[in-house]
């Protein structure tokens, strides 16, 4: 089966951001079929394009993967990144017209924008449209208050509502997207969960390498791998922060990119936080020795109703790694890490829990151990890359028969 993939925040193996597309493809690769990937030039996470980026690229196990012109404009205003998800939308468009003997197009969310074109090339080409949910767009947006325009917003839910019942498939990567996907029309829904690939990590490695380069031997590392967004909420941490003030063998490092990054750098040092460090993003084949690093690993959003229907997926790479998992996230993502007792939950937006979890788990290495273990044999069982890929490969095969049929 050869699969088309519109998707503009594609990250391969050797960029920072999540990779769950690309070890996908690479699993199906691996299982006979052939994967075509347009993905943007533009990096999702510093907002600026790449010279480093091929247009075209095919790699190892025959996933090729083409770069689609996209305006460089991710990080400024609304406006602006309007036009980047439509500039990709139009490219992409085109060079999936160019794009031959394909069998199944599969879109992803968000950006929503790119979902138009994922079912319009389905639809051309005559073959099955499957659309990926990965958030649930415009919903976090306007809960966030990134979208406020009362026309943009209907104009956004209606496309929404157009996709869901226009897929000849839907997948949602949390359970706790279901109700909300049905409830606007979605007819086939099924769940591929996030994960992680424990073959890629060594829990019993103590990533003495870059705690040397950094300054963090003899030091308890606080790690927080991801984004620095809005939806991040790191200024809790940069509180928490002040308050562990007094105990410096407690480092918070934050690892990543985003437009809050420069402002909550430039606030770190106006608190004189020292103990706080700010580093950029790695690629994820850099990230098993980032997070061998660490002594315990933070997921935090904002509290917002709406992010208690995530499952983020830095939360299954900690816990691939064996480490301890700090969540100041409520919901379905609680219930997965609580159920595996890999971690401890921190109300959303409470520094002052926060820095009482961090400070007790600085005291306690065993219990930082047991908990770390525990999610990586839940990851090993339950979440592994492997189990999910074949998930997705089903629901392929799936669609390949009903079309069929």
């Amino acid at each position: 089966m050869h699969i088309l993939l519109i998707h503009q925040a594609f990250a391969a193996l050797d960029e920072a951001g999540g990779t769950r597309h690309h070890e996908l493809a690479r699993h199906l690769a691996r299982h006979g079929h052939q994967v075509t990937i347009i993905a943007s030039p533009v990096s999702y996470l510093t907002g600026t394009g790449s010279g480093d980026r091929v247009r075209r690229h095919t790699d190892d196990l025959g996933v090729t993967i083409l770069r689609s012109f996209t305006l460089p404009a991710l990080h400024r205003s609304f406006v602006w990144r309007v036009f980047s998800f439509i500039s990709f939308m139009v490219s992409s468009f085109i060079n999936g017209l160019f794009v031959r003997r394909v069998d199944l197009v599969w879109g992803t969310t968000p950006p929503i924008f790119q979902g138009p074109t994922a079912w319009l090339l389905a639809r051309l080409k005559g073959v099955p449209f499957l659309l990926e949910v990965r958030d649930l767009w415009p919903a976090f947006a306007v809960a966030v208050g990134v979208l406020k325009n009362k026309l943009l917003i209907r104009l956004s839910e209606g496309l929404e509502r157009f996709l869901y019942r226009h897929a000849d498939q839907v997948v949602v990567n949390s359970p706790g997207f279901i109700p909300h996907v049905t409830a606007r029309g979605a007819q086939h829904v099924a769940l591929v969960p996030n994960g992680a690939d424990p073959e890629m990590f060594d829990p019993e490695s103590d990533g003495l390498k870059v705690r040397r380069k950094f300054g963090l031997e003899g030091c308890f590392v606080v790690l927080y791998a991801g984004a620095h967004g809005l939806s991040n909420d790191l200024g809790v941490v940069l509180d928490a922060a002040e308050r562990l003030r007094d105990q410096p063998e407690i480092r918070i490092v934050l690892l990543g990119s985003g437009k809050e990054k420069p402002r909550l750098r430039s606030e770190a040092d106006q608190r004189q936080l020292d103990h706080v460090m700010f580093l950029p993003p790695v690629p994820k084949l850099e990230m098993p020795e980032a997070l061998a690093a660490a002594d315990a690993c933070l997921a935090i959003l904002r509290p917002i109703e709406m992010y208690k229907t995530t499952y983020p997926n830095k939360v299954f790479d900690y816990m691939a790694a064996g480490r301890p998992v700090i969540l100041a996230i409520d919901g379905v993502i609680r219930q997965v890490v609580e159920e595996a007792q890999a971690g401890v939950f921190v109300p959303p937006g409470d520094s002052q829990v926060l820095a009482s979890v961090i400070q007790e788990l600085a005291t306690n290495p065993e219990k930082c151990r047991t908990m770390g273990m525990n999610g990586r044999k839940m990851v090993q069982s339950r979440y592994s890359r492997e189990e999910v890929a074949n998930q997705f490969a089903a629901i392929l095969e799936m669609m390949r028969s009903r079309r069929d049929g």
